[in-house]
């Protein structure tokens, strides 16, 4: 299940709730339904992830990082496919029951948008890397990252909770959506020359290693810039308090343009994921500090 993405998984979730917070927008039913479905689908993702790099033997010995399930031989690709099978089973169970109780007083055409959403959140988890045409293995994985654990997440359960739709949340949703970006693509250049050997053309292996560190540094940048201009434009300038955690991804940049061994991107990972929790974390309780009475 991978349980160490979990956190990176829930800073959407987080940052979207907080806004929804401070503007006196907050149900605790959606929230935990939020979570959970967000739980199940990011444990969907790493489960299809072990299945379809373990079935295209992208996951062999050569890989750096750590051991899979389906490659090891502790869990059997039938196995993996039922567990695939209940899990998607239990996020759409999941995913429904958020949408039934956070799109009421919504019209229809939202509630079924919803709906279409959640079981393209499923579809994408698992064709990340199963199947002829997993979009992973052409480049495509940057983006998805981006839309899902941003723009999907964060905005999507800020409406949940308002009923509408706040252009400025288009700012905190690029802030987690490229942070999370981030993640894949130091796992991608960790992986990179496992990666081109088999076949799995990800944006790292299409770009090359040198080029992939400029594409980290950017993707880190706009990140924190991003949530800058949406904390001035909220004009309660305490709240760059909440920004703090981003010294932390400013220091593992200096760092990572200093690594030459694929291995030592490997604890970045959780820095990056980790301070993206963080922030998400921060910033909520900041704006429940700041919330108007």
């Amino acid at each position: 299940m991978r349980l160490r993405t979990l956190p990176l998984s829930l800073s959407g979730i987080i940052m979207g709730s907080s806004v929804a917070f401070y503007h006196g927008y907050w149900d605790t039913l959606i929230f935990t339904l939020a979570i959970v479905t967000t739980i199940l689908f990011q444990i969907l993702s790493n489960l299809a992830n072990d299945l379809g790099d373990g079935l295209k033997g992208t996951d062999n010995k050569d890989r750096v990082g750590p051991e899979r399930m389906v490659q090891s031989g502790a869990i059997s690709p039938k196995q993996m496919k039922s567990a695939v099978i209940l899990t998607s089973v239990l996020s759409f169970i999941a995913a429904g029951s958020l949408i039934y109780f956070g799109a009421q007083n919504m019209p229809n055409s939202i509630a079924w948008f919803y709906v279409a959403l959640a079981i393209l959140c499923i579809l994408a988890a698992i064709t990340y890397t199963v199947g002829k045409r997993a979009y992973g293995y052409h480049g495509m994985g940057d983006l998805m990252v981006l839309i899902f654990f941003g723009f999907v997440s964060v905005l999507g359960v800020y409406s949940l909770y308002s009923k509408d739709f706040l252009l400025d949340m288009i700012l905190p949703a690029f802030t987690i959506g490229l942070l999370s970006t981030a993640v894949l693509n130091l796992n991608n250049m960790r992986d990179y020359t496992n990666d081109a050997k088999s076949g799995k053309n990800t944006l790292v292996v299409k770009m090359g290693p040198n080029l992939a560190k400029l594409y980290h540094a950017t993707l880190i940048i706009f990140a924190v810039s991003s949530l800058g201009i949406f904390i001035t434009l909220f004009k309660e300038p305490l709240l760059f308090v909440g920004m703090l955690p981003a010294i932390m991804l400013l220091l593992h940049l200096r760092k990572v343009m200093q690594i030459t061994e694929a291995k030592k991107f490997d604890p970045e990972l959780k820095i990056v994921a980790l301070s993206t929790f963080a922030l998400s974390i921060f910033m909520f309780a900041m704006l429940i500090y700041l919330k108007p009475a």
